[in-house]
């Protein structure tokens, strides 16, 4: 039995999985380059084609090309090779190579789909060798020479020559080419319109070009036409898809006695907007940059002394699928839940579906799929890997990629301790914090010392774990330890909470003092707390701090004293001082106000 590309894929990764050790430095993949379509002259097949696909990832991507769905089997194929991720195609088969690419690239952590490319072949048939009838009309008749399009691919364009090369039919309000028929239409036949007319095709991809047989166009001996009312042989059907953004052409063309003339109208009278233009005698109309507001009816209305007639039809406005929301990476602890949601504009409405690693997922008990909405609850180590979320309408298809890390681990503190000694001064209050990295979460449970803490009005436990102790005293000094744990294991944290018994509180407030210049001063401060804080003073002078190195001030004092001696005062030593005491606890200032004379 052949297993599909997308289960073949699937077992390589699962065999890239055992190869790796520590992914937590690998990442999916991600394009940085995705396949074009490719439309290729038959005159050309000797030559490559080249499918781009570049991919970004750790480990390095590897890659997987199908075709209409089917698997490309490089080992067995002499003319397919890959280039890094590129698709190179030698001895072309106009056959055997044309339809839908699309390249897969994956690593250990998942695989991600690339757009779907086209390769057709462009060409252009000769003429069947046959000689054409002659075309016999009286004066004043309308004709049409059809050119008979041979079998093609690719945009074509059509002149016509008259008589001989290279004098072509020059279109004006009586003669027109149509390059939807090909067809060539003049509207009143004049004796100067004898002759003989070629069809000329040219493909716009492979530049070729050909040519039909003659044919003879001849006036009739048995009178003129009389005047008639237009009849309209060009025009466009009831229903144009038009896409956004591209330069939308309509055709109308009557045949008639007087010449017809051409106008152009909206269904709902709405007058056309300046970038519309004419040409052709108005025989075809151009609306560039498409929009929604371009849709609706149209109308051509050919007009001579005999009547008028009318053709009308509609432009629907249709656009291929644009993100407008997408998904980020993502990463959860298992045995959570996934929601994702994607969303994408487009006319008609885009449809979701939601892949994994390539393959299309489809709801069950865990995973809900609906609409731009993918939900997947109790989380396993399986449901780790690439997801693409892919919006599509019937005239395009979009891709994108995110990745889902699900992280299993027991708790770990490694950088988020818990102090070995805090210090909280009586009556404040105190948090002591339990924040371990563990996947699924921990429970948390505090004791003190061997004592598990139990929690009431002052005492409380935070859903995160977080320990709160209000109005402090020192019965609360002691050891705290936090204990966490999953079902991947067990880990603590411990610290100590010491509790001061007394306020700090600086000897002086607020002071202003008068010196002479040249004489010496200690400004003084002091301050009484609790022994077991420790104690730092830092002295500011009009906002800047005071350094060590500064000549004329030095700070003397204990433990308990930071006072400021400033030698030889000068003028510019006026102004205000602060000291600044920080503990353990909390911080004061004292401000004084210098005057030197």
């Amino acid at each position: 039995m052949t297993l599909p590309w997308k289960q073949l894929l699937l077992l390589s990764i699962i065999d890239c999985l055992t190869d790796c050790l520590d992914s937590g430095s690998y990442h999916g993949p991600r394009w940085r380059m995705e396949p074009g379509d490719l439309f290729i002259p038959v005159d050309s097949i000797e030559e490559e084609a080249t499918l781009t696909c570049d991919a970004k990832g750790m480990p390095a991507p590897q890659y997987r090309w199908s075709l209409n769905g089917t698997l490309i089997n490089l080992s067995l194929d002499r003319r397919r090779r890959l280039s890094g991720g590129n698709l190179i195609i030698s001895s072309l088969d106009r056959y055997q190579d044309v339809g839908i690419y699309q390249c897969m690239a994956y690593n250990t952590v998942g695989a991600i789909l690339s757009r779907r490319a086209s390769l057709q072949f462009a060409y252009l048939d000769h003429f069947k060798v046959h000689t054409r009838s002659a075309v016999s009309v009286r004066e004043g008749q309308g004709v049409v020479l059809l050119c008979g399009t041979p079998t093609s691919s690719g945009d074509l364009t059509y002149a016509w020559v008259f008589n001989e090369y290279p004098y072509f039919v020059q279109q004006d309000n009586r003669r027109f080419v149509s390059q939807q028929t090909g067809n060539l239409y003049i509207s009143k036949v004049e004796s100067s319109d004898v002759g003989n007319y070629t069809c000329v095709v040219m493909n716009s991809i492979t530049k070729g070009k050909v040519h039909s047989s003659p044919t003879s166009l001849n006036l009739r001996t048995d009178g003129v036409m009389g005047e008639y009312e237009p009849k309209i042989e060009v025009y466009f059907s009831d229903n144009v898809p038009a896409a956004k953004g591209t330069t939308v052409t309509l055709e109308c063309f009557a045949l008639g006695n007087p010449v017809p003339e051409i106008t152009w109208r909206r269904a709902n009278g709405i007058p056309f907007p300046s970038k519309v233009k004419m040409k052709y005698s108005n025989a075809v109309m151009e609306i560039p940059s498409f929009q929604q507001d371009d849709a609706g009816g149209y109308e051509c209305v050919a007009e001579n002394k005999m009547g008028k007639n009318t053709a009308a039809g509609r432009l629907a406005f249709y656009a291929k699928p644009q993100w407008i929301q997408t998904m980020k990476d993502t990463a959860l602890a298992i045995e959570e839940r996934l929601y994702w949601e994607c969303r994408a504009n487009g006319k008609p409405k885009p449809s979701y579906t939601w892949l994994k690693n390539g393959q299309q997922l489809l709801s069950d008990d865990r995973t809900h799929v609906e609409d731009g909405v993918l939900s997947v609850s109790m989380l396993t180590l399986t449901d780790a890997g690439m997801y693409q979320c892919v919006a599509e309408n019937k005239h395009g298809v979009i891709y994108f990629a995110a990745e889902l890390m699900v992280l299993a681990s027991p708790p770990d503190f490694a950088g988020n301790v818990l102090r070995s000694l805090l210090k909280a001064k009586a009556g404040t209050t105190v948090t002591l914090e339990c924040k371990p990295k563990a996947y699924p979460t921990a429970n948390i449970l505090w004791k003190k010392g061997n004592l598990p803490v139990q929690t009431n009005d002052r005492i409380t436990l935070s859903p995160d774990g977080t320990l709160r102790l209000a109005n402090v005293s020192k019965s609360d000094a002691g050891s705290y330890t936090c204990f966490a744990r999953n079902r991947f294991g067990m880990s603590s944290t411990t610290g100590r909470l010491l509790v001061t018994g007394e306020l700090c509180y600086l000897s002086r407030g607020r002071w202003t003092l008068e010196i002479i210049v040249g004489e010496s001063i200690v400004l003084p401060c002091q301050i009484a707390s609790d022994p077991v804080l420790d104690v730092s003073f830092s002295w500011a002078f009009n906002g800047q701090l005071i350094s060590k190195g500064d000549g004329h001030f030095e700070l003397v004092g204990g433990r308990t004293a930071g006072d400021l001696m400033i030698r030889n005062i000068q003028l510019y030593h006026s102004g205000k001082y602060i000291c600044v005491v920080d503990t353990d606890v909390e911080s004061l200032s004292a401000v004084a106000v210098l005057i030197v004379k």
